[in-house]
């Protein structure tokens, strides 16, 4: 019986692992998170030519830390957008 137990958070913890979301590409599977990541920079990069389009980028501290909290805000907003179960 306690083996069971000692047993239980392992099979709670690996439950989440059954579905693993890949999407069909020409073909072959293709993990989703990788087609996120990449709309996630692209919507990053058309961000920042607005913003040197706009004359806001050189008004911009900490460009680094900006950009790549943008990525990531894009990145898994696309995830909730096509991927949210």
């Amino acid at each position: 019986m306690r083996t069971k137990l000692l047993l239980l958070p392992a099979i709670l913890v690996l439950g989440g692992w059954s579905y693993s979301p890949t999407v069909d590409v020409l073909g072959s599977y293709f993990p989703a998170w990788m087609g996120c990541i990449i709309i996630g920079l692209i919507s990053t990069l058309i961000v920042r030519l607005l913003l040197i389009g706009l004359g806001i980028y050189a008004h911009l501290r900490l460009k680094p830390l900006v950009f790549s909290c943008m990525a990531i805000c894009f990145t898994l907003a696309t995830w909730l957008v096509f991927f949210k179960n």
